[in-house]
Order: C-alpha cells, then structure tokens, then sequence
C-alpha cells in the first residue's frame, strides 16, 4: 500500500510537472513564433516577405465597368437626366511586372518604382476592347472645368471648329487607355497614360530596427515633383499620410483588430483607413476582414481631412456634398472626381442628377482580407468610381440646356486578387500548421497533466481514507 501511496505521490507530480511544462510552453512557443515572424516579415533579400514583395504572387486584375450613355440627345436638347447603363466587365491583369530601382538606404528604408502595365484578357470579359460606348467628352468636359467663363467664348469657338460635342462614341481601348481628341489636337483617355510608366518612387522602411513599421511609407513622390509640391497651398493635408500607411499588399504583423489599418492609394494621392468587420475562413487560413470606413469620403463638415478636396464651391454645395473627392490636384490639373462605385456612402443629388445607379455595399465597397499573424494581406477588392463633371453655360451651346452641375460616372473598377490554392496550402504548411501543431502540443502537455495531476491526487486521497477507515 505504500508503494502504491507512492506511485499516486509520484504521478501527480509528473502530471504537475507535464501541466507546468504545457503551461511553460504557451509563452516560450509565443516567443518562437513572434521570433520567426519578425525574422521572416523584414523587407530583405532571403526572406519570405522579400520574395512576396520584389514580385506580386497572385494575379492581380482590374475590372472595369463603363457607363453608356442611353440619351444623349435628349441630355442636350432638353436638359434631361442621363440615363445610363454599366457594360461591363472589362479585365486587364496588372502589377505583373516587379518592382524596379529597388535601393536600401542606410536609415532602414527601401525606395523602389512601381512600374505600371495592363494585358487585356479576353476570357474574363463581357466583350471586346472594340465594343463601342457613348460617353462623356473628356476634353469638352475637361476644357468647361479648366477654362474660366470669361473665355467660355473662345472655348465655343473651338468646339465647334472641332465638330466636337458634350458626348461622344468611342472603343472601350479608346476611353480607357487613349485617342487623338480633335479639341486637343494630343491623346486623352481616362487612365492615359498607364502603359510603360511608373507609379512612385516609394521609400518604405524595411522594418529591420522595428518590426511594427515594416512596409510602412515613409514618402511617395512623382517625379518631378512631391505631395508637398501637390498640396503646397493645403494646410489642410498635414495628414496625407495617416499614422502607418502601408501600400495594403500586407501590414506590420501581429495586426490588432482593434485599431483600424491605414493604406495609400496613389490614385487619390492619401492614405484611407479600412476597420474589422468579422473573421473569415479563406482556404483554411483565418483572415481578419476590414472595409473602407464610411468617414473616408465624408463631406468636409462632417470629416474636416476632406477639406483640400474641396475645391468648387458651386458643384460640392459648399463643401457639404458626401461622397466624392475633388483630386484634380493629384492628376496633374485634370477635373477628376472619385466616388465609391455608384456613388455609394454618396449624398443622394448625387444618384439623383444620374439614372441608372444602384449602390450595393457587397459589390461597391472596398475590403482587405489580412492574416492577423504575418499581416499579409490574403485577398482585396480597391473599387473606386471615376467621375467628371459638367454644368450649365449660356456661351457654349453643347451646355446651354443643362440645368445644373453634374458629376458624371465615366467608369468603376474593381482591382482585386485572391492567393491561389497552391500558395494557401504553402502558407498553411509554413505558418499556420505549425503554429496549430504548437498549440496543440500545449494544450495537449496542458489537459494530460492536470488529467494526471488531479487523477492520481484524488487516488491517494481516496487510498488514504481507505487506510484511515480500516484503521
């Protein structure tokens, strides 16, 4: 009986010691894999993160959808709404090509170009890139913005000497990538141009002193010139770069669902916040899942950031209309507003002075699917909206029916990519089944140990009492 006294003693301490063991675990495996993580998260050449970021894995496309315009005429003989219809989609894969001039300095930074390129897939396209369109003019509406109405007379005599008018037809190639515009005599388009050229330079810190700042911008600039140069007259854009922006293709690690993530889109020239909405299953790797915050395209009374894209008076309503982004600072001069799709989150004059719009949060807003471990971004969807705008005028005849300012949609995209199911079950070996192998070890060292612990305790107790009674 002794001996088996014993044997219980000597059990519950090996269980204790097992429970200890499991219990030491937890934060010797936390630190291991914090450890492997920040090891392989840092911006340098023969890591992970390096490899991913040099050359975009997944596909990345942009899908586009145009506006045709169903009444042109009735719009300008009679001041009628324009009544439109999306057409659509039209698939380009884009950021193919890997980042060039890529420089470490010496102060934990990385500078690189991005260079820019689209190849039009047909399979995923509703037609040809010949499928013809009727669209807003882009150089008339251009001029009309641009022009000041003390000159509107001479920008009437050279509408009509270019047999031009408020809107045109035109190729799906033509509007989005460029053609020969009898007003200007040069090439416009609405992404001209995009082939051959280079987004940034970007100067990014590589996170090697501070793995919280990985990926983060430090400063993006257009040659020849900067966003100081861009907004110099704005003191309104102190905050282009809100608190750690990173590019969104992947975020500082160990991300905390708690605080939102902010990003850079050089199509706006500023930072954006995205907040948690829920966790979701993608491929067996749980994600956290972000959307645009509505306060991104808020009017500037309600979010006073705003404020430098705001510069009409007469078509924002005094600064009070919701929902789109006067960024024509940003393109080099060109009046170009940019909306959510469909004007979502948008004022309603905005659906109101269009027919044909139907803003839908699931397939109009903009999301981030992010491992909240590494903070690579798994999954995204950039949708935005391009927009011009026109209005009344009593010199030039094309706008002497129209009754108000409008902002007309040109066309959305949807720039989206998705980790394929070869680099899933790469990631899941890599990272995540080890990190769950981990766990389980833990929990397993955790449960069998005080199993053990308790199991043999209550047995001496019990013999014990045994002993007492039969004393």
């Amino acid at each position: 009986e002794n001996k088996l006294r014993c044997g219980l003693i000597a059990g519950a301490v090996l269980g204790a010691v097992v429970a200890i063991l499991g219990g030491i675990l937890i934060p010797v495996g936390n630190i291991v894999i914090e450890g492997t993580v920040e090891k392989e998260a840092v911006i340098e050449s023969g890591t992970t993160a390096y490899d991913n970021w040099v050359s975009t894995g997944a596909n990345v496309y942009r899908q586009l959808w145009i506006f045709d315009l169903k009444n042109p005429i009735e719009v300008l003989q009679y001041g009628a709404r324009p009544v439109v219809v999306e057409k659509g989609p039209y698939t380009y894969r884009i950021r193919y090509l890997p980042k060039e001039n890529i420089t470490f300095n010496p102060n934990n930074t990385v500078s690189f170009l991005l260079p820019q390129g689209a190849i039009f897939e047909p399979s995923m396209s509703v037609g040809s890139e010949e499928d013809n369109v009727t669209s807003l003019n882009l150089a008339v509406a251009g001029a009309y913005s641009l022009v000041p109405p003390l000159l509107h007379f001479v920008l009437e005599n050279r509408i009509k000497a270019s047999n031009s008018s408020l809107f045109q037809r035109r190729t799906v190639k033509e509007l989005l990538w460029g053609y020969t515009d009898p007003l200007l005599n040069g090439t416009i388009g609405v992404f001209s141009p995009y082939n051959g050229t280079y987004d940034g330079y970007y100067n990014v810190y590589n996170g090697k002193d501070d793995i919280s700042k990985v990926g983060i911008i430090d400063r993006w600039y257009r040659t020849p010139f900067s966003l100081d140069n861009i907004y110099k007259t704005s003191s309104a854009l102190n905050n282009v770069f809100l608190p750690f922006s990173s590019d969104a293709s992947s975020f500082p690690p160990f991300v905390d669902k708690k605080k939102p993530l902010y990003f850079f889109s050089s199509d706006i020239c500023r930072s954006v916040s995205a907040g948690y909405e829920k966790k979701l299953n993608l491929k067996g790797i749980e994600v956290y899942h972000y959307t645009l915050q509505p306060s991104t395209l808020a009017s500037p009374t309600v979010n006073p950031d705003n404020q430098c894209f705001c510069r009409d008076m007469k078509t924002t309503k005094n600064c009070t209309l919701a929902g789109v982004l006067d960024i024509s600072s940003c393109q080099d001069g060109r009046p170009i507003y940019i909306s959510l799709p469909h004007f979502l989150h948008g004022s309603p004059s905005l659906q109101d002075q269009v027919v044909g719009l139907n803003p839908n949060e699931e397939h109009h807003n903009t999301f981030l699917d992010v491992e909240p471990t590494t903070g690579f971004t798994l999954r995204f969807a950039k949708r935005i909206q391009v927009n011009m705008m026109y209005g009344p005028s009593k010199v030039i005849t094309v706008l002497q029916k129209v009754k108000d300012y409008t902002i007309f949609p040109l066309v959305w995209l949807n720039e989206t990519a998705t980790l394929d199911d070869e680099t899933a079950d790469m990631f899941k070996r890599e990272l995540t089944s080890r990190i769950q192998m981990l766990d389980i070890i833990q929990k397993t060292l955790l449960g069998v140990g005080v199993s053990v612990f308790c199991l043999c305790l209550i047995s001496y107790f019990v013999v014990w009492r045994g002993e007492g009674k039969l004393a």
